[in-house]
């Protein structure tokens, strides 16, 4: 399956764009923010697509130009979320390459996931949250209607061996509606 906005296709992963991953996710800019380090090498890379971004809604974020993979946006459903327990709610999770920030295009990927989970996935709440020191990613959250909720100190990241503050907020689907 596949979605697509006016400058994106969002789609599955694949074992051929490991090159492509890992020449993002190898930027030391790119994945500790979020919470993850920085990948290896293409092997590294390969082994994320199969084991990590291999959710029932996990796509690679493509620009409709060339289809190759410049970030990630997942879904995490109840089970691979620890914000909710709920079936009808999930969570966003979301990245993009360096060369691609400021551009909007996360934002965009954003809507059309949160769009799906409500229209297509029968979804009540999408949660998402961030990292201290994250403004891009709060940002993101903020022009796609995002609402804070709570703020956690402490929280140990175990793929980081460290523990930071993290904030969370969400979008109800009456929220979603009323935009």
């Amino acid at each position: 399956m596949s979605l697509e906005t006016e400058r994106l296709i969002l789609r599955r992963w694949q074992d051929s764009d490991a090159e492509d991953l890992y020449k993002y996710a190898s930027d030391p800019d790119v994945g500790p923010i979020a919470g993850w380090p920085v990948h290896k090498n293409v092997q590294e890379s390969l082994g994320v697509i199969r084991y990590v971004f291999c959710g029932a809604e996990a796509y690679a974020v493509c620009l409709k130009q060339d289809n190759k993979a410049i970030g990630a946006i997942e879904l995490k459903l109840n089970g691979n979320t620890d914000l909710t327990e709920r079936d009808d709610e999930c969570e966003l999770g979301y990245w993009i390459g360096k060369p691609f920030w400021g551009q909007g295009l996360i934002p965009e990927a954003a809507k059309e996931l949160i769009r799906h989970a409500f229209q297509d996935l029968g979804m009540r709440k999408v949660w998402c949250g961030y990292y201290d020191g994250n403004e891009k990613s709060r940002r993101v959250q903020e022009k796609c209607g995002f609402k804070y909720q709570w703020t956690t100190k402490d929280l140990y990241l175990p793929l980081m061996s460290e523990h930071r503050t993290g904030h969370v907020s969400c979008i109800t689907k009456e929220e979603y509606e009323s935009r």
